[in-house]
C-alpha cells in the first residue's frame, strides 16, 4: 500500500534507485483519495501516484480509489474486497499534523473498524494541512470528504514502514510514540503493529523524550528511530 504526500517524496526517491527491486512482480494500493476530485486534478493522489510512483517504479499492477466515480459507494465496497482478496506485504504509513494516517482523522478513527475501506469528513485540522503544504490555495478549495484504507484495512499490511519529517509533525510524533494509544491519536496505532519502522528528522523528533530516543518507551513494542532518508544512506 502506497501513502502519499510531501512526507513520502523522499522515500519513494530512494525506492527509485534500488537496483535489487524486481517492480514488475509489484501489485500496489493507494491508500486515500478525495471525493469529487478527477484523477488528473494536480491535487488528486491518483495524480501524486502516476507522477512520482507509477511513471519511475513501473509496478505490475496499481489499484487506484476512484474519488470522482458516479457509484462511488460501489466502487469502495469493490476496492475494499480487493484489498482482502491480495495478502498485503507492505504499508508506507505517513502521520498527519493531527496524528492521522491515511484519512483516519480522530474523529472518524476505528482500530476496530469492521470494513477494510470506507467514505469520511475530513476535520479543518487535516484540510489545513493541505492547505499548509501548498496543494491547495485555501481551504474553501480543499474537499470535505475522502475516500481512506481504514486503520484496521491498514493493519492488514505485514510491515509498515513510516516515514514522519518536519518540524510541524512534531507534536503528532509524540502523541503517536509516547502519548496513550488510541483513536484519538490515530498514529498510535503504529505501536501495536508487530513489525513497524519510524523514520524521523531531528526536527519531526525535537519534542521526543531524551530516554526514547536512546532506548525507547518501557513496556512499549520497539520502534526503530533514524533521521528520514537514513535507509538511503
Amino acid at each position: 500500500m502506497v501513502g502519499t504526500g510531501n512526507s513520502q517524496l523522499d522515500m519513494i526517491r530512494f525506492l527509485a534507485h534500488q537496483p535489487d527491486i524486481d517492480w514488475s512482480k509489484v501489485d500496489a494500493f493507494h491508500l486515500d483519495e478525495y471525493v469529487g476530485i478527477a484523477a488528473d486534478h494536480p491535487s488528486s493522489f491518483r495524480y501524486w501516484i502516476r507522477h512520482n510512483f507509477v511513471n519511475r517504479m513501473r509496478p505490475r499492477s496499481i489499484h487506484y480509489i476512484e474519488g470522482d466515480a458516479a457509484d462511488l459507494d460501489d466502487r469502495v465496497q469493490e476496492y475494499g474486497r480487493r484489498l482482502l482478496a491480495e495478502p498485503v506485504d507492505l504499508a508506507f504509513v505517513g502521520i498527519g499534523e493531527n496524528g492521522h494516517i491515511a484519512f483516519n482523522d480522530p474523529h472518524v478513527a476505528d482500530f476496530n473498524d469492521p470494513a477494510p475501506v470506507k467514505r469520511v469528513a475530513l476535520d479543518d485540522a487535516c484540510r489545513r494541512q493541505q492547505v499548509g503544504e501548498g496543494h491547495f490555495p485555501d481551504l474553501p478549495s480543499v474537499p470535505r470528504e475522502a475516500i481512506t484504507v481504514t486503520c484496521s484495512g491498514l493493519f492488514r499490511a505485514e510491515r509498515w514502514i513510516c516515514c514522519v519529517p518536519d518540524r510541524r509533525k512534531a507534536a503528532a510524533v509524540k502523541g503517536s510514540l509516547e502519548g496513550v494509544v488510541s483513536p484519538i491519536c490515530p498514529g498510535t496505532l503504529v505501536r501495536k503493529h508487530p513489525s513497524a519502522a519510524v523514520f524521523l528528522d531531528a526536527e519531526s523528533a525535537s519534542l521526543l523524550s531524551p530516554h526514547y530516543l536512546g532506548a525507547g518507551s518501557p513496556g512499549q513494542p520497539a520502534n526503530p528511530l533514524a533521521p528520514a532518508g537514513a535507509a538511503g544512506r
